[in-house]
């Protein structure tokens, strides 16, 4: 019976890196590095840290290849995203969550690196301001210590962290409007006081304002931005 094709495209690539791991044998740090690459799903961890010290040391230069893509790309058969995802994931649990990478992965899980690049985007999102910090430590607690998959972040989380295109454009037109008006009831104050135009005027005008600013979608308010907030008017 034939193996389905997406099976035996995973085979061929596994036969290729268990050659290669004995071709090298006499090389431990290239055969080990290898071995990883072939128990990346079970261990990412253990990949991700043989990755960044190759990358760091420049070995691949000693084995025949000109760049570090080259080398993940042909002898590891991993793709560029895989390995920047990979290197960064571990990187950042260096930086923010060195305890996890002494877990052993059977008492204490170790996190997906799916869900560490989901907390690794959180923390750069609330450092942007997109996000509120109090979150960030609702999403760390998910990762770390309840082992959340991706799928149950994404549902409790990515809304508030990753609001899509549409809703940044749709706060955007909001708060430039926003701004006009403010503008616009300073200028109709300038008009009040130089007696310019009838107070009836004014007052109509102002009425369309707040008519304007009573049908925006609601926002909360953002405390170090108050002069985004909807203009009072007298």
């Amino acid at each position: 019976m034939h193996a389905p094709a997406h099976d035996s495209t995973q085979t061929k690539v596994d036969a290729a890196l268990a050659a290669a791991e004995r071709r090298h044998a006499k090389d431990s740090e290239r055969a080990e590095l290898i071995a990883r690459a072939r128990r990346f799903k079970a261990s990412w961890i253990e990949l991700a840290e043989s990755l960044s010290s190759c990358q760091k040391s420049q070995r691949y230069t000693e084995w025949g290849f000109v760049s570090f893509e080259e080398y993940y790309r042909k002898e590891l058969h991993l793709k560029t995203a895989t390995v920047n995802k990979l290197v960064g994931s571990y990187a950042f649990l260096r930086r923010s969550a060195p305890e996890v990478l002494d877990r052993d992965g059977l008492g204490e899980p170790i996190p997906s690196i799916q869900t560490i690049d989901f907390l690794r985007r959180a923390e750069e999102a609330v450092e942007s301001g997109q996000a509120q910090a109090d979150l960030l430590s609702e999403v760390r607690r998910a990762v770390l210590d309840d082992s959340l998959s991706l799928g149950k972040l994404n549902r409790q989380f990515k809304e508030s962290l990753f609001p899509s295109d549409a809703d940044v454009e749709a706060k955007k037109r909001r708060k430039e409007l926003l701004r006009l008006v403010q503008r616009l009831v300073e200028m109709l104050e300038l008009l009040r006081a130089s007696d310019s135009v009838p107070e009836s005027v004014i007052q109509q005008t102002e009425d369309a304002l707040r008519g304007l600013t009573d049908v925006l979608p609601p926002e909360e308010e953002d405390p170090k931005s108050p002069e985004e907030a909807t203009p009072a008017m007298q």
